[in-house]
């Protein structure tokens, strides 16, 4: 039997955390593939329905990475960013969902390191949970 491989989709902050991830690729830095990035101007723009569509379409589990507080592009978008997600996180619990397969981080673009650590505890993470069946 072959071990499983979660689907993840990740929502990346375009000034900061979408850099960070090809910072890591530059540098040839390992992380598993099981990610599938999707580029948002800011992570203060993801849209509640991006995480349940992404959770309805089959993903395993659902990253947020957006710029650190206070070094946000746009203000204050990554404060929205988090009042959303602990409001989105209350109702995937409700609907049976896990919490640790929603997460939401903050990373610079000078942090490919931390980018690559993100992934791979969500990851190693969501194969200890298994996969989702909602």
């Amino acid at each position: 039997m072959s071990e499983f491989e979660p689907n993840i989709i990740g929502f990346f902050c375009n000034w900061c955390s979408y850099e960070a991830a090809d910072a890591a690729g530059r540098a040839q830095k390992s992380y598993p593939a099981n990610l599938k990035a999707v580029r948002l101007m800011c992570s203060g723009r993801i849209d509640p329905q991006f995480v349940l569509e992404a959770f309805k379409d089959g993903a395993d589990g659902v990253l947020v990475l957006g710029c650190h507080p206070g070094d946000c592009h746009y203000k204050d978008g990554n404060n929205k960013a988090l009042s959303r997600f602990k409001l989105l996180r209350e109702v995937l619990i409700s609907f049976g969902i896990e919490p640790q397969r929603f997460k939401l981080s903050w990373v610079s673009a000078a942090e490919a390191d931390k980018f690559t650590a993100v992934v791979n505890e969500m990851v190693d993470s969501l194969k200890r949970l298994g996969p989702l069946h909602v």
